[in-house]
């Protein structure tokens, strides 16, 4: 019998087989993927960006010195949730009912389930493809009367509009009941993660791909003693949990997968999607990583970052695998102010959850030995998004219409092909609280007037607060000093119509991004 007919037999779709057959002619040329992701690491806590941070990141050094730096790289948003949905859809998020903030433990699925994925499309091209952190994406979690919500229902549930139960006991969920709409219905093999923040978002617990690791015990809350800058949200935490412990354990779970991807096949390519928790508050730093730094407990989670990236990049090399490993590393969004000193942002104005560029700027370094040029910059203007129309290029295949309408393919600045025009025609960037913002060259209209569009401190002050936005040129001023809104109107004009067009479009990346 013919290898296909015997696929057919066994009842796989078209995908599947297009995925099997793939894997004998194309795997070897095709990369494996690793995307790590920090949580609030900003553009001045990596030593490569910033060489008087007070946090040492050798490894991460390491990695910008075998491979590339961006300097103009950026978050979809300048918070958790909203960047997410960004990176593994390639769409912006307040083209769905999250217009701010983010969603919680308990929320209901944020991706929609028929939404291809960077997982999904890896996956239908014949990659393993695995999850292991923080999702902070929704999940369908079944209550206690047997009802379970999904994505239709988020909003409601978010805005609390959705009388279901006490919050402080676990919004009514039923534990020993699978989870619906999570990582492994959308793309991902395998999934070791936590529902929201893994260290001030209950239900505090390991998820194993559909349920809980343990069950969250409603006669156990987290110590407040012992945690003095932990502020819990409604939840509850199983046996075994500790907060300390949760990236060090995202990375063991990553490594596992790698290790056995290779014994399954080593043909095979793999993608790893590791999200860290580190360093969001609560500020808990595993013993062996305290005093690592000198800004104190913030810088020293920086510190565990770097370790989680040399632990990766160790299993590589003692895999052999690192020749032909996609590995990138980056943040969600920008960092909380850092202490003793410490330039977190760096230069630029503003931190986490705000429109300025610390708040949204964040560090991005990738490697990919004998593609990617060894110590190499780029100054190319790119988003986290981007990641679905650039592993789309490396998979040398289009992305349907519906997919990834704000992802662009930026593989050739990774390879160091500069071209006669940006990649990105603008990027859109959005706070906290909704405030959006939209840069087209070194023009960057704030289209609100509020002062930073977030709640981190210090917010800043504006020039004239009656003014309806603000407007830097980043060319000349980029650390966002000088407001020109009055100065140049046509500007401010000109790029709030471009905005109005990709809100209005429903895109604003090209069908065929590669």
């Amino acid at each position: 019998m013919h290898r296909r007919d015997f696929l057919k037999m066994l009842g796989l779709g078209t995908a599947a087989i297009a995925a099997s057959d793939c894997q004998v002619s194309t795997f070897r040329k095709r990369p494996n993927i690793i995307f790590i992701m920090a949580d609030d690491m900003g553009y001045g806590d990596v030593k490569w960006y910033n060489p008087a941070s007070k946090i040492p990141t050798p490894n991460m050094d390491r990695l910008a010195k075998q491979g590339i730096r961006f300097s103009d790289a950026h978050s979809p948003s300048a918070v958790c949730s909203p960047t997410r949905y960004g990176v593994l859809t390639g769409r912006y998020c307040w083209r769905t009912w999250l217009k701010r903030g983010v969603v919680g433990g308990y929320t209901p699925p944020l991706i929609e389930p028929d939404r291809l994925t960077v997982a999904s499309l890896l996956k239908q091209h014949g990659y393993r493809t695995g999850c292991f952190g923080k999702w902070h994406l929704g999940l369908g979690w079944t209550r206690q009367n047997g009802f379970t919500p999904t994505w239709k229902d988020a909003e409601k549930m978010w805005r609390g509009s959705w009388q279901d139960g006490d919050p402080e006991k676990g919004m009514n969920v039923d534990f020993t009941k699978p989870i619906q709409d999570g990582p492994v219905d959308l793309g991902f093999d395998e999934a070791y993660y936590t529902a929201a923040c893994s260290t001030i978002d209950g239900p505090f617990a390991y998820i194993n791909n559909r349920y809980p690791v343990g069950i969250p015990d409603e006669s156990i809350f987290v110590d407040k003693s012992k945690h003095a800058d932990f502020r819990p949200r409604p939840g509850w935490i199983a046996q075994g949990f500790d907060l300390e412990d949760v990236d060090p354990t995202f990375t063991r779970k990553a490594i596992e997968f790698m290790e056995n991807s290779q014994k399954e096949n080593p043909r095979r390519p793999f993608f790893i999607y590791l999200p860290l928790s580190s360093p969001h508050a609560p500020w808990l730093p595993p013993d062996f990583v305290k005093g690592k730094s000198q800004e104190g407990p913030r810088g020293d989670l920086v510190f565990l970052v770097d370790w989680c990236v040399g632990e990766v990049l160790k299993a590589l090399d003692r895999l052999k695998m690192a020749d032909h490993t996609l590995i990138i590393v980056t943040s969600d969004n920008g960092p909380r102010h850092g202490a003793k000193g410490h330039r977190s942002s760096g230069l630029l104005r503003g931190y986490k959850s705000h429109i300025w560029e610390g708040g949204h700027r964040v560090p991005f370094i990738a490697r990919w030995p004998g593609r990617i040029r060894s110590g190499s910059t780029s100054d190319e203007m790119i988003c986290l998004m981007d990641l679905m129309a650039t592993c789309a290029a490396i998979l040398n295949t289009d992305l349907p219409a519906v997919a990834g309408p704000d992802s662009y393919n930026i593989l050739p600045a990774l390879l160091g092909k500069k071209g006669e025009d940006p990649i990105r025609d603008a990027l859109v960037s959005h706070s906290e609280n909704g405030t959006f913002a939209i840069r087209h060259g070194n023009w960057k209209p704030i289209c609100d007037n509020k002062t930073s569009g977030g709640w981190v401190e210090p917010a800043g002050e504006r020039p004239d607060p009656n003014t309806p936005g603000q407007l830097y040129d980043l060319g000349s001023d980029p650390y966002e000093q000088i407001d020109l809104w009055e100065e140049r109107p046509d500007i401010a004009d000109q790029l709030t119509l471009l905005l109005e067009k990709y809100k209005s479009q429903g895109r604003s990346a090209p069908v065929h991004s590669r």
